[in-house]
């Protein structure tokens, strides 16, 4: 899994510091990030990666105003990546370090390195639809005569919105921009049947596995964890919405080469493989399938076959219409 070595002179680098400070989620999601990437990179370049949290999109823009950013790299959530595009917070990235060749588009942003992708996906309980014949998709899943059961779906309109279109016929191309009064009929549908509006992760797998529901969406992350512990839950990911990880370097910080060269080393597919196979969150580089367990596979929102099956949520699309879409739904969630 060790990546080559890269000579201080072949590499024509600046010099290196003792140390590089990564800004990130903390918690689990940090310590993984530490035993796969950031101890390669140590190994690799000799330079101590220090970790902080959490993620605050207004101390990187304050960083970047006093020109002297404390951050080599930093996580990004969600929508800000594209504000801290726009606001001309980052440094560019160097294709020339960083390499997304046959990367796919969403992944080659001009100041964003994207990192793992997640989805929103149906999950749902084996024991009642065994063999294949759970609901493929939220047609399907609108389907209660013919998949009977409780069901859940998040209390949030990102991602129901969606969904609800697609129930209704929309082509996954042709989602945006959406079209809220059709989206929200669709749900009109839907809700005498939703057992429970779930607002926090664990909710739809613990859900799941109390059998208090059999269908739910939900992160596939956490009916991942489910599916590998044996429990009777599994994941379809037709219409799946994903999402993907965001990273940055501040403009101005001082050791910015070095940020450039930690994306590089978490582009390695090897790295990539590993981390997903133990999380789930796949990056995309295209050789990483290559070196996922055969088992873990049909488990990755970035596996070849699933990528197919699912849409890009659009930030662009929620940067502008978000507040509008969760004033309406506050509205809709409050009528009998």
């Amino acid at each position: 899994m060790a990546l080559p070595r890269l000579s201080h002179a072949q590499a024509g680098a600046p010099p290196k510091p003792d140390r590089i400070v990564v800004n990130a989620s903390g918690g689990s999601m940090t310590s993984n990030l530490r035993r796969f990437y950031f101890s390669e990179y140590e190994r690799q370049h000799g330079i101590r990666v220090v970790d902080t949290s959490p993620v605050d999109f207004g101390k990187l823009r304050a960083m970047v105003a006093s020109g002297n950013p404390e951050w080599t790299v930093t996580e990004i959530g969600g929508q800000d990546a594209m504000r801290a595009t726009e606001l001309n917070l980052l440094e560019p990235i160097d294709t020339a370090v960083v390499d997304l060749t046959g990367f796919p588009a969403i992944a080659r942003q001009s100041h964003i390195y994207v990192g793992a992708t997640s989805s929103t996906a149906l999950g749902y309980r084996t024991d009642v639809f065994p063999d294949g014949t759970h609901p493929k998709g939220w047609a399907e899943f609108w389907d209660v005569r013919r998949f009977p059961g409780a069901r859940s779906l998040r209390n949030h309109p990102v991602d129901n919105l969606e969904f609800a279109l697609l129930a209704d016929g929309v082509a996954m191309d042709k989602i945006y921009p959406i079209d809220m009064d059709r989206a929200f009929r669709k749900l009109d549908q839907i809700r005498p049947h939703i057992a429970v509006w779930w607002s926090t992760g664990a909710q739809p797998a613990q859900m799941l596995v109390d059998r208090e529901v059999v269908l739910a969406s939900g992160w596939n992350g956490r009916f991942f964890e489910l599916t590998r512990r044996g429990a009777p839950v599994n994941t379809d990911f037709t219409g799946g919405s994903l999402k993907s990880s965001a990273w940055g370097i501040p403009r101005g910080t001082r050791n910015a080469y070095w940020g450039q060269q930690l994306f590089r080393t978490m582009t390695n597919p090897r790295l990539q493989a590993a981390y997903a196979a133990e999380l789930s969150y796949a990056g995309l580089n295209p050789e990483t399938i290559n070196f996922v367990p055969e088992d873990i596979r049909p488990l990755l929102p970035a596996a070849p076959d699933n990528l197919a099956k699912q849409f890009w949520m659009d930030l662009a699309w929620w940067t502008e219409n978000g507040a509008r879409a969760q004033e309406r739904w506050n509205r809709w969630m409050l009528q009998r």
